[in-house]
């Protein structure tokens, strides 16, 4: 077993001498969730434990998982916000049906994400291929793929021919 090569104490002796310290570093980073935060630690800890190749400095070790533990729940909560300072709703606009070519829009509603994205960019924000891949966060070359699926998919939906 790896733990024996190693020299590693067994786990309870580890959870003995650094409990507290956990304890302490999931409340301040995680608040009210702290406890789950110190446990979410702990189970992984528990995971890794047999892997280890050294017994060097177990504390930090556990403390960056800590940590990390309450990176992942403060990026999995929700801004909360009560209704009375909520943001402005913007202000409505046309209903679909109201819109020219009403069937358009709706293919262009029910496209991939990045390829609506793409083609909104492109054609309602005015930018050249550069600007999309900007916005994006990719290459021009893949903005004019996804342009162009997209167009390809509207077409296709709509009954448009290239003659």
């Amino acid at each position: 077993m790896v733990r024996e090569k190693v020299g590693l104490p067994p786990f309870q002796a580890l959870i003995d001498a650094h409990w507290r310290d956990v304890a302490r570093l999931a409340r301040a980073m995680a608040g009210q969730d702290g406890d789950d935060v110190a446990q979410r630690a702990w189970e992984k800890a528990y995971a890794a434990y047999p892997t280890l190749t050294s017994a060097k400095n177990l504390r930090s070790w556990l403390l960056t998982i800590t940590a990390r533990c309450a990176t992942d729940v403060h990026r999995a909560r929700k801004p909360q916000r009560p209704l009375d300072e909520a943001p402005p709703v913007a202000v409505d606009g046309p209903e679909a049906a109201a819109w020219p070519d009403p069937d358009l829009w709706r293919a262009v509603n029910e496209l991939p994400e990045r390829q609506r994205f793409a083609i909104t960019l492109k054609y309602v924000g005015d930018l050249d291929h550069h600007g999309v891949a900007a916005a994006l966060d990719t290459t021009p070359a893949a903005s004019r793929r996804l342009v162009s699926d997209a167009l390809a998919t509207l077409r296709t939906k709509l009954g448009v021919h290239d003659d």
